[in-house]
């Protein structure tokens, strides 16, 4: 389904204490692809507020002060699926609580990996740009042209 103009997406790279991330393999509509927990902005809505929302939702996991470290322009998603959006992401920390999987009916499973290893393949573009952008401490990087 295409769409006249893109669409906001709020992305959460969550940074456990011996710095592995969390990735869930999505089901539904951006099945089979790997994925940081994340959805879309609602309206009146801010950038942690949507966060805090999605990793509730997500994993029932209660995360505070996350910061915007990135955004994102999602190309290979629009050439693949007609949908564009621009993604926001914003880094937060473990709180030690284990993760559930609150919407099963939209991902698989939440997992903890090394994000300086080799991420689990496919992978979401929102998420692998935005884990490239966390990496290399840099706002936006763009995409070649």
């Amino acid at each position: 389904m295409r769409t006249h103009r893109p669409r906001v997406g709020i992305g959460i790279i969550l940074r456990r204490h011996d710095g592995k991330i969390l990735l869930g393999q999505r089901r539904g509509s951006h099945a089979p692809y790997w994925s940081i927990p994340g959805g879309h902005l609602e309206l009146g809505e801010t950038f942690e507020q949507c966060a805090i929302r999605e990793m509730a939702e997500e994993t029932g996991l209660q995360i505070e002060a996350p910061q915007v470290i990135a955004v994102t322009n999602n190309l290979e998603t629009y050439q693949q699926e007609g949908v564009h959006s621009i993604s926001v992401c914003l880094l937060a920390h473990h709180n030690g609580a284990q993760p559930s999987n609150l919407e099963p009916d939209k991902c698989a499973g939440w997992h903890w990996f090394d994000p300086h290893s080799p991420l689990p393949q496919p992978h979401f573009d929102a998420s692998r740009q935005s884990i490239e952008c966390y990496l290399s401490q840099q706002f936006y990087r763009p995409l070649d042209t």
